[in-house]
């Protein structure tokens, strides 16, 4: 069991795919990269979440 190679993440993304479609696929990337942004927002210790920092910032 070594590394990963490309054809083995190609039949992972085939798998993922056909398990939640391609509608779905583009709502979980947004959701996972806005728990990501809001996890290093909290690790900067930054207690205003990211929509209150636009609105500030178009006043």
């Amino acid at each position: 069991m070594g590394r990963m190679g490309a054809t083995e993440w190609i039949v992972i993304g085939v798998v993922i795919l056909l398990l939640f479609g391609g509608k779905k696929i583009p709502e979980l990337m947004k959701g996972l990269g806005s728990g990501v942004k809001e996890f290093k927002n909290a690790a900067k210790g930054e207690d205003q979440p990211a929509d209150s920092k636009k609105e500030e910032e178009t006043k």
